[in-house]
């Protein structure tokens, strides 16, 4: 694989600010971030909607962190953030209905959401993979595709077990690649592991201390 510049890892970042004390200008102020940085998107709560100080796409999360909203709020929290300027959603699945192994109620929850919110709006789906066995990830997978959206994406960054892995990554890919993109996130908080990422199969990352992994890119000479 080519080595990375530090410009073409940061065009692959979903720039995030999920915190839930964050203030509205804070949101705004990472947005003017993400585009100094050249960073593909900022991602953001729906409740920060609209964002006025962006050049650069935007991306609200629905269903966050948790997952155990129903499939209706779900769909009307993405549509709402559509109609605020959102380019795209990533939506948190039930992370019980997939341990409990009723894929088809994963199915039915992320084509509610795809109904609320259809192309050209890009539909991204949290598994939480931490949480997931290997056979419970490619049935997700195969669920998100079924449904209509547009990437896989490992983690909401705020579950317990922990956020993105090589390994989930890597099966994530091999499940649904290149029909599909895949999503890093949780974790990744330096250039090595940003770069193990895109190896293993990533085509976007979701980080939050972005200047901070670009940096390590630039002193290695990338």
């Amino acid at each position: 694989m080519t080595e990375l510049t530090a410009a073409g890892l940061a065009a692959m970042v979903d720039h995030t600010f999920l915190q839930s004390t964050g203030t509205r200008a804070e949101a705004e102020d990472a947005a003017v971030e993400a585009a100094r940085l050249g960073a593909y998107s900022v991602c953001v709560s729906p409740s920060m909607l609209p964002l006025s100080a962006t050049s650069t796409r935007v991306t609200a999360v629905c269903g966050f962190p948790s997952g155990k909203h129903h499939s209706s709020v779900k769909a009307a929290e993405a549509r709402d953030a559509v109609r605020n300027r959102a380019d795209e959603i990533d939506m948190v699945i039930d992370v019980g209905a997939a341990r409990a192994g009723d894929f088809d109620a994963v199915e039915r929850d992320i084509a509610a959401v795809r109904e609320a919110v259809p192309a050209p709006t890009v539909l991204k789906v949290i598994l939480e993979t931490a949480a997931l066995t290997d056979e419970q990830i490619v049935r997700c997978c195969a669920a998100a595709e079924s449904a209509g959206a547009d990437f896989v994406k490992t983690s909401t960054g705020f579950h317990p077990d922990g956020g993105a892995t090589v390994h989930a990554v890597e099966l994530m890919a091999r499940t649904v690649a290149p029909r599909l993109g895949v999503k890093a996130s949780g974790g990744i908080r330096d250039w090595a592991t940003a770069q193990a990422m895109i190896t293993a199969g990533a085509t976007r990352l979701g980080l939050s201390g972005t200047a901070e992994v670009l940096s390590g890119g630039r002193s290695t000479g990338y």
